[in-house]
């Protein structure tokens, strides 16, 4: 092999990251992933002495502090691509826990816009996570994030009501207009919870790299029963992005990431 090859598995470490923007040392150990860049302030509602670090391309990135904690949000942008260079850089700053918190699509009946969803698992419909491992390799998320995310959700309905909390198993597609009819019943008579773009490839490269992952989404729609929120103007996801995002820095917090 030609010495002349560059190794992208080695080029740029201990340095300020191509995509993402950040250095070693302005962010902590624990991250925050929203899939918008104009939800990374949404996170930022939640702290305290609050620093925006970077904006590049689609990834923003704030820190601040919640109960004593330092948090880093930063977002992946739409699909697995963009979020696998942010959780591989990200790693290279020195980050070793993240919990994606964004929006999702239900796919079982009686689940509504607002209703948090926390990931068991991805079922693996992307073209990011075969560039990485055999196709039968599993994208899930750390035990432990995964059961303090529900603990904590669960804690939040009953201590204020309003919304659902579910768990289980998600898919991670890549187009996000090829979701025809078929294909959501497909998944939904697999018991199939809710579909999204971004969480196996969090999982997948997570799991490579010796970091910790989870995912707790807001449902945005219900694919299955032809209830949305995006065709409206409706308090009720954005309602479910700030529940998404405290039971995440409560889990942080819970489990000192």
């Amino acid at each position: 092999m030609s010495e002349q090859i560059v190794d992208k598995a080695a080029a740029g470490r201990g340095a300020r990251q191509y995509h993402i923007g950040i250095a070693p040392g302005e962010v902590g150990s624990v991250a925050l992933l929203p899939g918008d860049p104009f939800r990374v302030p949404f996170v930022a509602e939640f702290l305290t002495d609050v620093t925006e670090v970077a904006h590049n391309r689609e990834h923003r990135t704030m820190t601040g502090m919640y109960r004593g904690k330092m948090i880093t949000a930063t977002s992946t942008g739409m699909g697995c691509p963009s979020t696998a260079i942010a959780v591989e850089e990200l790693a290279r700053v020195g980050v070793t826990s993240m919990i994606r918190v964004g929006s999702s699509a239900a796919l079982q009946p009686g689940i509504e816009p607002g209703d948090l969803l926390v990931s068991e698992g991805s079922l693996r419909n992307d073209g990011t996570t075969a560039a990485y491992v055999h196709p039968g390799f599993p994208a899930v998320p750390d035990i432990g994030i995964a059961g303090e995310l529900r603990r904590s959700a669960e804690s939040m309905r009953q201590q204020r009501g309003g919304f659902g909390v579910y768990s289980g198993i998600n898919a991670t597609d890549d187009a996000f207009y090829a979701e025809g009819p078929e294909w959501i019943a497909q998944l939904t008579a697999m018991g199939i919870l809710n579909v999204e773009m971004e969480s196996s490839a969090l999982f997948v490269v997570a799991k490579l790299r010796g970091l910790r992952a989870g995912m707790v989404c807001a449902c945005s729609s219900n694919l299955l029963e032809g209830v949305s929120v995006y065709d409206k103007k409706d308090s009720a996801l954005k309602d479910g992005w700030m529940r998404s995002i405290e039971v995440a820095l409560d889990t942080a917090v819970a489990l000192d990431l």
